[in-house]
């Protein structure tokens, strides 16, 4: 069994340090802002929230009402879904993959619980495709880029807002933990650099040319 300095330890390593070959800017995107994070490496994004991606994801999950994350993730890895979450499990064990499996969806839930306080409307149609595995990653990928590296609480600015994110990490808090809302930002930071590697993605969650 893992102890919880050496979870702790594998959660520091996997938010903070970016995978070799995926930082290819050296600057700033336009509204990313060098300024600290919770659970990640510095960098806010404080534009407007990509909400037909934010639309896709949840519908690859099952939908508003039906919103589950291993669905999520067997939309996004395809065929490799099941050799995933068996990796993500012996890098993270499997209490920090259940907390992953748990909180994503209240996350979902809660969001839209926000969204509808503040009157906000989801658009009508998704994009990219709920059911192409392949986009969907990239364009997930895309959204969690700062211009230095993947920021899994970027991606989370994209699809939220930044102040929705805050509002929805605030509310994990009190209900999980801040331990567990760790172990959900590290599974799918890490889920995610493990599928850019899959699908050989640049910045923009393109494949890279000449694969």
């Amino acid at each position: 069994m893992k102890t919880p300095l050496s979870v702790a330890a594998l959660i520091s390593i996997a938010l903070l340090a970016p995978i070799s070959g995926h930082a290819e800017n050296t600057v700033w995107l336009p509204n990313v802002i060098d300024s600290p994070t919770r659970f990640s490496a510095p960098g806010v994004y404080t534009g407007a929230p990509d909400l037909p991606l934010t639309l896709s994801m949840i519908l690859a999950g099952g939908g508003p009402e039906h919103f589950a994350a291993v669905p999520l993730v067997k939309i996004l890895a395809g065929s490799k879904s099941d050799a995933e979450i068996t990796a993500l499990k012996e890098k993270f064990g499997d209490q920090a993959v259940q907390a992953f499996v748990t909180i994503l969806p209240f996350a979902v839930d809660d969001s839209l619980r926000i969204v509808k306080q503040k009157g906000i409307a989801l658009p009508s149609t998704p994009n990219p495709s709920p059911q192409d595995g392949e986009a969907l990653a990239g364009a997930v990928w895309a959204a969690g880029q700062t211009g230095h590296s993947f920021n899994v609480e970027v991606m989370f600015d994209r699809t939220l807002s930044h102040g929705i994110h805050i509002q929805v990490m605030k509310d994990i808090d009190a209900k999980y933990g801040v331990a567990q809302d760790a172990d959900l930002h590290a599974v799918l930071n890490q889920a995610m650099h493990d599928l850019a590697v899959v699908y050989n993605f640049d910045t923009a969650g393109k494949p890279k040319s000449g694969t």
